[in-house]
């Protein structure tokens, strides 16, 4: 049976709301990809949308690009619908997906001006807008070398470029640090945190450092599902979360310790993690998110002949989250 899904709060307005989505299906003859899911994306927002694999982003994505027509539902940006204005919503869309389709065989420049030239810059504004995605992407020093050659990292960013060109109001990135090494994710977040500063950017992983190093909020969506919408402190402090308190102790065996703590107000489990024959006992309590139990979990200890050797308070992460929200019970 799988966990009930959670739908938190939608964040305080950043702007206006530049992508309304309302009941977006996709059906692949009897296989639900994306079922009735309803998102608004507001101006200036960069969005994370986390999931494992399968479940339903880059189909979410592609509809919000035009790539895919919904089975059913609506989607709006800013005031045109898709259905009726694809070609308007694309003009305000910048799209990367997983893997940059670019042109091997061409130089970096060349492919860069060709592009330019696809999106309809003439020569003067084709030339100012190059060099500023050079300095934005970090191109400089590659300007005159062969796409193939290029390194993964160094392809990204020249698909940034790309999807950059005409100054789109609307970044969409398909798992964009994808297969990419620690220094290449790293230089890959700035460049989109410094284009969040102007532009909405929504993008999609599974890695869960990705969201919390650069989004403003988290969407988790699961079988197609969304089963998480906030932004990321309040996920980890939402009604109904707990935290965690770690205890090793000495002299004390586990029944000793629950029934000490049980009672305890706010307590709401305890679990035995370990116990070492001659070693501590380590235990963990579970705490009400608003109760800060610490004082009385260590005075109720005082209490005791026990000796405390560690203790420390544990909020949840975003993968102890993801992981409740995803997995089957």
């Amino acid at each position: 049976m799988k966990k009930k899904s959670v739908f938190y709060e939608t964040v305080k307005k950043k702007g206006n709301t530049m992508i309304h989505i309302e009941n977006l299906s996709k059906y692949y003859k009897d296989f639900c990809a994306v079922d009735q899911i309803s998102l608004d994306i507001k101006k200036g927002e960069i969005l994370g949308l986390l999931g494992p694999n399968g479940a339903g982003k880059t189909t979410t994505l592609r509809m919000l690009t035009g790539y895919f027509m919904p089975t059913s539902g609506t989607i709006r940006v800013m005031d045109y619908q898709l259905d009726e204005n694809l070609l308007e919503i694309k003009k305000l869309m910048g799209y990367l997906p997983e893997s940059a389709p670019l042109y091997h065989s061409m130089l970096v420049y060349d492919y860069l001006d060709y592009v330019a030239g696809l999106r309809g810059l003439d020569k003067n504004k084709k030339i100012s807008r190059i060099r500023q995605l050079v300095d934005l992407c970090g191109l400089d020093e590659i300007m005159h070398r062969s796409i193939r050659e290029l390194s993964k990292g160094l392809n990204q960013r020249v698909g940034l470029a790309h999807a950059m060109m005409d100054d789109p109001e609307i970044l969409i990135l398909d798992e964009p640090t994808s297969g990419l090494d620690p220094n290449q994710i790293a230089e890959i977040r700035e460049i989109i945190r410094q284009i969040g500063e102007e532009k909405t950017v929504i993008l999609s992983t599974h890695i869960l450092s990705e969201v919390e190093a650069t989004c403003d909020r988290v969407v988790i969506i699961d079988k197609g599902k969304i089963v998480a919408n906030d932004r990321m402190e309040n996920l980890k402090q939402s009604e109904g979360q707990t935290h965690f308190i770690h205890l090793d102790i000495l002299r004390a065996n586990f029944q000793e310790v629950h029934d000490g703590l049980s009672g305890i107000d706010g307590v709401v489990g305890i679990e035995k993690i370990n116990e070492k024959p001659n070693g501590p006992l380590s235990v963990q309590v579970a705490c009400k998110f608003a109760s800060d139990l610490r004082e009385p979990v260590y005075h109720a200890i005082k209490q005791t002949d026990w000796v405390l050797i560690e203790f420390h308070q544990e909020t949840k992460t975003l993968e102890t989250i993801f992981r409740e929200l995803t997995e089957e019970d």
